[in-house]
């Protein structure tokens, strides 16, 4: 309404000052001339873009998880590179895994386990095998309580004793109630019996066909099935064997190999042909070793 009233006064102003001056044109001619001026200005300025709004502040979106691996431009010598966080895997001085040698006999206590039959769920989460147990499951060593997080398979083992390296190896990760991290690493080798270690065919039996899929099994699993009738260690302090290579990680490497079948080592090949990081330094870590035969409870 404001725009037409505008319009009409414009226009009446210039036909009274076209009379005024005594135009050499006719009026009627000057009042066409003025419409058309002012409807080209409207038109104009109906085609002129509106100035696009500053876009709201919205939530923050979430960074996408690096991707990292085992081999080429994501492999191990790359993971410091790919992401902050990972600058340990570089230029960290505690790290996994290491060849256990020159370890120191002494008389050190026994790992009390705490485990029993549970519900758990089975991932293959691009990197390895993980296993998601119920709560209630953990161990007590040097006076902490640690609880079980997960545990996940590496091939071939990545930590070696004495420059031996083994088929596979299982590494139990724990935490405690003030988030260190303890892990404990069950090596496999292949069995002259061929008989199926029990614990590692319920869970092959229960793979996920998708990757990243968590599935939930329809039995239990019992991990005192995956422990070795002598559980003498090694123990040193480390770092996770993954990005981000966090160190203070409190290692425990059973003494007494596991064995279990070519097929089911076999099975994980297939799925992870090669997923263990190479040996770190050593650094002059203490490496301590059960003395003696330490029988399981």
């Amino acid at each position: 309404m404001m725009k037409k009233r505008w319009l009409i006064t414009a226009l009446l102003a210039a036909c009274a000052a076209a009379q005024a001056e005594e135009p050499k044109e006719p009026v009627d001619v000057l009042r066409q001339r003025l419409a058309e001026r002012l409807s080209t200005k409207a038109e104009g300025a109906a085609t002129v873009k509106p100035t696009a709004k500053a876009a709201r502040p919205g939530k923050a979106e979430m960074p996408k998880p690096v991707h990292w691996g085992y081999t080429g431009d994501i492999g191990p010598d790359h993971w410091a590179e790919l992401a902050p966080d990972n600058k340990l895997c570089a230029v960290g001085t505690r790290q996994s895994p290491i060849d256990i040698r020159e370890s120191i006999a002494v008389d050190q206590e026994k790992i009390a386990f705490d485990y029993r039959a549970s519900n758990f769920s089975v991932q293959d989460n691009g990197h390895t095998i993980q296993v998601n147990v119920a709560a209630g499951n953990g161990l007590t060593v040097m006076g902490r309580r640690y609880e079980l997080v997960q545990f996940h398979f590496h091939r071939p083992s990545e930590e070696r004793v004495n420059g031996k390296q083994f088929d596979m190896v299982a590494h139990l990760v724990h935490k405690d109630s003030q988030g260190k991290l303890a892990v404990v690493a069950v090596l496999l080798e292949r069995g002259a019996d061929n008989k199926p270690q029990p614990l590692i065919q319920t869970i092959w039996a229960n793979l996920p066909l998708e990757k990243g899929e968590a599935l939930a099994a329809q039995v239990q699993i019992d991990l005192n099935q995956l422990l070795p009738t002598e559980r003498g260690y090694y123990t040193y302090m480390g770092s996770l064997t993954t990005p981000p290579c966090s160190e203070g990680v409190l290692w425990m490497v059973m003494r007494q190999p596991v064995a279990a079948t070519a097929q089911q080592i076999g099975i994980f090949a297939k799925l992870y042909p090669m997923n263990a990081r190479p040996l770190q330094a050593g650094s002059g870590r203490l490496i301590k070793e059960s003395l003696g035969p330490s029988a399981g409870p």
